[in-house]
């Protein structure tokens, strides 16, 4: 039985890096080498980064990134590199270069191009097809077969084709961005190919934050018969060496039930005869998958560092009110960037009460982070009185509320603008989803680090933080007291919206599963809300457009995901 030595690379390329990313894929590959390894797969258009954009319709950065590949495979060796990039042929095409002995030895072209959700590669990419017939790479002495991401998720797609051509080994090279839950799901799915193709799989992944897409890593390698061999860790970059072993293939295939499909040859690429003698087997590593709760901070934190990093920012300042959203923020940015990296201020007026500012204090001497108090008292009355001739004798109102807010916001940005901080929002997706925020105010900032993370799951957070550190970081007043935004006397966020309990289940069916007021009243729900919940979110989505990007966790986050017209009028 052959035993093939794997090494897969989740590197965290940058977008538009081309020299970057090809000093990372090349110190990858030097270590693969070393290690003796036959092949090194690395992820997805590695050498422009994922997803590229509108910068493939520049000729000059397609000719750019294909220049970088040829200098990159100019230092391959014996061992064989699989290399995405942007291959352009009249078309453009999402590809994969099978790289060894400093040159490139063949391509592979991505037959299946997702079109939903955050992806777009039907706008950029011709799909690989009649005019690339598919080639197996014969890699010490072993077939494999390459193909690209969505290309492994159909049954009946391209591995499934090169299986019945003889393939003994997949190549399996992704940026499948993460999303809560997809790890699993992703691993079931990447079993059931490798045992319905009686192949060896191997899949790479890439790691990393790209604006509001956050990639997980968590490679993964089978054997023929879906058994996981090796499991890579998630959320850091890591070279996975895993010995793949490559039974005879045809025995299964001919036992198999389901009978076979007549064998259609497919040209072969000669790479390498035979593998790399080894000293001894390497142990596979099978990493456990993280928990609900600790996946998802891990996410949050490296969503966070890489936008902040990958744009030059070092510092970020977030306004803290001593309430949940907030408090999960600046531990967030912590984890991210280091304690002396965040900046906290806090910015009462004359309805903040002295629990709330005790809290962030507590919270600012349990994270070590630099703090300020600027109140915002003056500006709020100054605008108060310019404002009297116009308002007149009114009661205080949104008008009013919402003013202090903006004044907050007007705050931070001047300390951006001094300092160069970051400024870090603190709104959940339950208030984006309600519009239950001030446009201008505390909407304001870089980036939103939590705006797809629904509120009972930043008090889920907050308790995992807690666990973790094995002691009180974020204040038990702060999970314990009731939600308020304290912009008018004894407000509490239940006064305007239902309880969180009761609201945040149905916003996941209206905005992540799609469904309309009627079907989630006819799943139990009480009409009334249900109604009044739908019509919040439907009119709040001019002010969601202003927002800054954040980071996406869930399938259908507010930005890339969820494109509804504004002016709309389906209810």
């Amino acid at each position: 039985m052959a035993v093939l030595r794997v090494a897969l690379a989740q590197v965290n390329p940058t977008v538009g890096d081309l020299d970057g990313n090809v000093a990372q894929l090349a110190e990858a590959y030097e270590r693969a080498e070393v290690a003796g390894c036959d092949i090194v797969a690395f992820p997805e258009l590695s050498i422009t980064g994922y997803p590229p954009e509108d910068l493939l319709l520049k000729p000059g950065f397609v000719a750019d990134n294909e220049a970088a590949l040829i200098e990159l495979a100019k230092r391959t060796g014996r061992c064989a590199a699989v290399i995405g990039y942007v291959d352009a042929d009249r078309d453009l095409f999402n590809a994969a270069a099978v790289c060894a002995g400093g040159e490139v030895l063949g391509t592979y072209r991505k037959r299946l191009l997702p079109n939903y959700a955050v992806f777009d590669e039907a706008r950029y990419f011709t799909a690989g097809g009649d005019t690339d017939p598919l080639e197996l790479f014969v890699i010490g002495g072993v077939k494999v077969g390459i193909s690209i991401c969505e290309d492994v998720w159909s049954p009946d797609g391209p591995l499934a084709v090169q299986a019945d051509g003889g393939a003994e080994l997949a190549v399996n090279i992704n940026a499948s961005p993460y999303h809560r839950g997809k790890a699993a799901s992703r691993e079931r799915m990447l079993a059931t190919r490798a045992a319905d193709a009686h192949s060896a799989l191997v899949y790479v992944n890439q790691v990393g934050g790209q604006d509001e897409l956050v990639f997980d890593g968590c490679s993964l390698a089978f054997d023929a018969e879906g058994t996981l061999v090796a499991r890579g860790p998630q959320f850091v970059e890591a070279l996975l060496i895993v010995d793949v072993p490559v039974p005879p293939v045809y025995r299964q295939r001919l036992l198999d039930p389901r009978g076979r499909v007549s064998q259609v040859y497919l040209p072969q690429v000669a790479v390498s005869a035979d593998p790399v003698e080894q000293d001894g087997p390497v142990v596979a590593e099978i990493t456990p998958h993280l928990d609900a709760e600790a996946e998802l901070y891990a996410a949050l934190v490296l969503g966070t560092r890489d936008y902040c990093v990958k744009n030059g920012f070092t510092d970020v300042v977030i306004g803290l009110s001593g309430g949940i959203d907030s408090t999960l923020v600046a531990v967030v940015a912590v984890d991210a960037l280091g304690a002396e990296h965040v900046h906290g201020v806090s910015m009462p007026s004359r309805y903040s009460s002295a629990h709330s500012r005790n809290d962030a204090a507590a919270l600012v001497e349990s994270l070590g982070i630099d703090y300020r108090t600027i109140s915002i008292e003056p500006a709020f009355a100054a605008y108060l009185e310019m404002l009297a001739p116009s308002l007149g004798e009114r009661p205080p109102g949104l008008a009013q509320e919402n003013i202090q807010s903006r004044c907050r916001g007007q705050l931070l940005m001047a300390l951006s603008n001094e300092f160069g901080w970051m400024v870090l929002t603190t709104g959940n997706k339950s208030e984006m989803a309600v519009g239950y925020f001030t446009i201008y105010g505390d909407s304001v900032g870089g980036y939103a680090v939590i705006k797809d993370v629904l509120k009972t799951r930043v008090y889920d957070l907050c308790r995992y933080v807690n666990e973790r550190a094995g002691r009180e970081l974020v204040p038990e007043s702060v999970i314990t007291k009731p939600p308020s935004a304290e912009l008018r006397p004894d407000q509490r966020d239940d006064q305007s919206l239902p309880s969180y309990e009761e609201l945040d289940p149905i916003l996941e069916l209206y905005v992540e599963d799609d469904r309309t007021a009627g079907e989630i009243v006819a799943l139990g729900h009480d009409e009334a809300v249900v109604k009044r919940v739908t019509r919040l979110v439907d009119v709040a989505e001019y002010k969601r457009r202003q927002c800054p990007p954040g980071v996406r966790v869930t399938t259908k986050a507010f930005g890339r995901d969820r494109r509804l017209p504004i002016t709309n009028g389906y209810r």
